[in-house]
């Protein structure tokens, strides 16, 4: 007799690094029993986007039309959610799956919800602008996080670090539980010695991203400094560097490309709650060097080198001490690629799954 399969609706947006965790996941939860509905909020996805998710099976892809909370107000969002639970009822899926957990406040759910919190407004408020005053503009979307938060069936947070982060932020009794990312290896790296540059990836935009202190370690490395990511915010504002060269937003295959060649990857980041272009690069054996932060310490201490965020001669005396030995760049990349053995899809689905029939268990007890 065949198994049942689950239903799962899940939340997702084409603009960064949440795609690529909702796409594996769901890819990976398929041999485990579930079919994924991915409800896609914001932009629409990319060709590349479309073409990719079409290779996994059990998957199917709505463009809701719908906005982004924290691109959104909160009418907006409200209205969102409701739009959410009617496409749930409609596909009478067994379980909610929001990677915007602030959908869930005040929502009536068709079945039981879990919510994925990879950032949100106020904590990445309380990072970049530490001491001061959450903006009023952004109240009303603490508020609903908050509320989402204490209201959710599941809370899960991809990293210890963040997951305290969040109890700090909104006074939760209970810190949310932890299920690390996970980002599918490559098939086969190349044995090449690595090219002698350094690389850093993500929203160039994004203050906490620092990419102040990664221009200025550009300006004292005597080796080439690649940024690859979009410059443009959503609201309009234009990031720009004197030092680094900007490759601007590079597709999938574009960016694992230029990870082929093993440069070394760097990320001055002041706050993150995972990073999921850290393992990327560290699958491809990519030597790491890393803002020494609690996030990072958790998931890569004993692999890579970590540097103070603020420290820009420190990132270029690091790169450079790196490049200009073989040996030690070489076990550096190892080490890292070993460890993101630990952060694979496989291993993310698993713990999900385990989330996922634990509610459902519970709602049939009920």
């Amino acid at each position: 007799m065949s198994r049942r399969v689950t239903r799962l609706l899940m939340t997702v947006d084409a603009v960064g690094g949440v795609w690529q965790y909702a796409t594996e996941l769901a890819c990976a939860l398929r041999p485990l029993g579930f079919e994924t509905v991915l409800a896609v909020l914001g932009p629409p996805p990319t060709p590349e986007q479309r073409t990719a998710i079409k290779r996994c099976k059990g998957v199917t892809l709505v463009e809701t039309g719908l906005p982004l909370d924290w691109m959104s107000e909160a009418a907006s969002t409200r209205r969102a959610a409701a739009e959410l639970a009617a496409l749930a009822r409609r596909e009478k899926v067994d379980l909610v799956h929001l990677n915007s957990p602030a959908l869930a406040a005040g929502q009536a759910w068709p079945a039981p919800v879990v919510a994925v919190a990879h950032g949100c407004l106020a904590s990445w408020w309380d990072a970049a602008r530490s001491g001061q005053p959450l903006d009023p503009a952004f109240a009303w979307h603490r508020e609903m996080m908050a509320q989402a938060l204490r209201t959710c069936d599941r809370v899960i947070a991809p990293s210890v670090s963040f997951a305290e982060t969040l109890r700090r932020v909104y006074g939760l009794a209970v810190a949310p539980q932890v299920v690390h990312n996970g980002r599918a290896l490559p098939a086969r790296v190349r044995a090449t010695a690595g090219t002698n540059s350094a690389l850093t990836a993500g929203r160039m935009w994004d203050e906490v991203k620092n990419l102040a202190t990664l221009d200025k370690a550009a300006a004292l490395v005597p080796f080439p400094f690649h940024a690859a990511g979009t410059t443009t915010a959503p609201h309009g504002e234009v990031a720009t560097a004197d030092h680094l060269h900007l490759l601007g937003q590079l597709d999938a295959a574009a960016f694992a490309a230029k990870l082929e060649q093993r440069p070394v990857f760097v990320s001055a980041a002041t706050f993150e709650p995972f990073g999921l272009a850290v393992l990327e690069a560290a699958g491809a054996r990519c030597p790491l060097v890393l803002s020494d932060i609690p996030t990072f310490r958790e998931l890569w201490d004993g692999a890579v080198v970590f540097v103070d965020p603020l420290d820009a001669a420190g990132f270029a005396a690091a790169i450079e001490a790196i490049i200009r030995d073989p040996d030690h760049r070489d076990a550096l990349g190892e080490a890292a690629q070993a460890r993101a053995q630990r952060y694979v899809p496989e291993r993310m689905a698993n713990a999900m799954a385990e989330h996922y029939r634990d509610l459902m268990a519970a709602r049939l007890a009920a």
